[in-house]
């Protein structure tokens, strides 16, 4: 799914009307339509409803909306934010089919703060998309005054006073929300902001009728979740172990035995066949014992991590008998002759590889050896590894996180995972997957092995759809700790607790019943 900007949006809407003969007022009618019809599933104690209408097509969204919310049973009133003789176009004609609903407006502030004290449930459809900072008047006026009620607000499009083209995660001047609907595709906002006013909630997009053709992004930036589908589907009754890939997990190191053993679990969790964990002959039987299903191998060491002895050629031949996939680094420490074991293992191959954590260290001044143009290579650097990587500060990472990843994917021909605030999952070809599952839960040691673990499961079983297979992984990673954090709470998850919701992250389909996608957030 592309992630549009405001001019982006309005083309879409555009060409929907003039090349596909879609009328503007139907994708209004339809807009509206959804937002009446997630507010009754998700809100259906809510008897008395209000919605707060501006002068333009967000309120012309709202008016429909209070419409079917009103055929619904519901009881429901509008607060229009101005005077009904200024609205216009498809605004003014949503406006004419209010019928006897009640309509208040509201052109002071004490009327204003007379008719928000009561409702059970908020419609904020003041300004949209279309929107550029800052509110002035009634208008920025509401928000302060939102801050003091409790009741729950979904907004219609964008939670009013939110730039639908910043990329910040949070905005002081935006409305306080607790779910968002909007139509076609998410904007940048959607993806990349999270807080307003301190309240969190989903945000899901509802299709109006647009066609695929309609929609264009220069952007290049997709929503990751999109890509789980390639998960979803039912494997072959015919199915064998063969199929799903042979993963080699090469990492561990003395003192190290965990990080190995979380990946080894995550590949097994995540789909792959077969699992074999190398590590260090010391630690071998610690590793092993994570489940009797992993298959382990032991490495030559010196003082503990792994020596270059293993890459002689029987010995490297023989490890890498019958694997598909390799993921290198867990635990894999940049001690002795660890780097360098690193750097020549990639090298002597031409397998599928995924390298984190020391294995990413260890290209640190040699970038110029990591070439994916002729297998699949995937980097999964958190923002301290990628300022090795390229030899910068962590805050010059953090300040340009899609120009850099961008540049780095396509330069070295690789697929990058930048983890962090909205992990970034860059392609050779320049496009980004963003990443919108998880929570600070993850925020522990463990889950980037267990991410390496679950990156190397899907290249296993998608080994011709590097792109969705490394999307997905990153997708239900964080989608598995938003189950753990559901059932758990955030201060007690542990990685490997995220294992144990896979399943539930598999199961789980992005798009509900309704024809809602769930861009964030977590539907029943």
């Amino acid at each position: 799914m592309k992630i549009l900007t405001t001019a982006e949006m309005g083309a879409a809407d555009r060409r929907t009307a003039e090349e596909f003969h879609v009328p503007l007022t139907s994708l209004m009618e339809r807009a509206g339509g959804a937002v009446a019809t997630f507010c009754l599933q998700h809100y259906a104690s809510a008897s008395h409803i209000t919605a707060l209408c501006g002068k333009g097509n967000n309120g012309g969204d709202g008016f429909v909306a209070a419409r079917h919310l009103a055929q619904a049973g519901r009881t429901v009133r509008v607060l229009l934010l101005g005077y009904a003789a200024d609205l216009k176009g498809e605004a003014a004609a949503a406006f004419a089919q209010l019928g006897s609903i009640p309509v208040i407006e509201i052109d002071a502030e004490a009327t204003l703060r007379k008719e928000l004290e009561q409702t059970d449930l908020l419609l904020d459809a003041v300004v949209g998309t279309g929107f550029h900072p800052p509110l002035r008047g009634l208008a920025a006026t509401v928000g302060e005054l939102l801050d003091h009620t409790d009741y729950p607000i979904v907004s219609v499009d964008l939670p009013s006073g939110w730039d639908a083209d910043s990329t910040a995660q949070s905005s002081e001047e935006a409305y306080r929300s607790d779910a968002v609907v909007t139509f076609t595709a998410p904007k940048l906002a959607h993806i990349f902001g999270h807080l307003t006013r301190h309240t969190f909630g989903p945000v899901v997009v509802a299709p109006i009728g647009s066609p695929d053709e309609a929609i264009q992004s220069a952007t290049g930036l997709l929503w990751g979740g999109s890509a789980k589908s390639i998960a979803e589907a039912p494997r072959d009754v015919n199915a064998n172990k063969g199929r799903f890939g042979h993963i080699l997990i090469v990492g561990g190191s003395y003192g190290k035995p965990g990080a190995p053993s979380m990946a080894s679990l995550a590949a097994l969790r995540a789909g792959a066949g077969l699992v074999t964990a190398a590590v260090p002959d010391s630690i071998l039987n610690v590793v092993a014992l994570v489940t009797p299903e992993l298959m382990t191998t032991p490495l030559k060491e010196v003082d503990g991590a792994v020596a270059l002895a293993n890459l002689e050629p029987v010995s490297l031949d023989r490890l890498l008998k019958s694997i598909k996939v390799i993921a290198l680094g867990p635990g894999l420490s940049t001690d002795g002759e660890a780097s360098v074991f690193a750097r020549e293992l990639l090298a002597k191959t031409t397998l599928p590889i995924v390298l984190d954590a020391d294995a990413l260290n260890a290209f640190a001044g040699h970038v110029d050896l990591l070439d994916g143009s002729k297998r699949p290579i995937v980097l999964t650097p958190h923002p301290g590894e990628m300022a090795r990587l390229l030899g910068v500060s962590i805050p010059e990472v953090e300040a340009d996180r899609i120009n850099i990843a961008r540049n780095f994917a396509t330069k070295h021909r690789l697929t990058l995972v930048l983890k962090g605030w909205r992990t970034l999952i860059a392609h050779p070809d320049g496009s980004i997957g963003v990443n919108t599952s998880g929570n600070p839960a993850m925020s522990k040691g463990g889950s980037g092995d267990i991410l390496t673990g679950i990156v190397a499961a899907m290249l296993g079983q998608f080994p011709n759809d590097v792109a969705r297979a490394v999307e997905t992984a990153v997708y239900l990673h964080g989608l598995a700790a938003d189950f753990a954090a559901q059932r758990m709470d955030e201060h007690t998850v542990l990685a490997t607790d995220t294992v144990a919701h896979l399943s539930d992250a598999f199961r789980y389909r992005v798009t509900d019943a309704s024809g809602f996608t769930w861009i964030t957030g977590v539907h029943a």
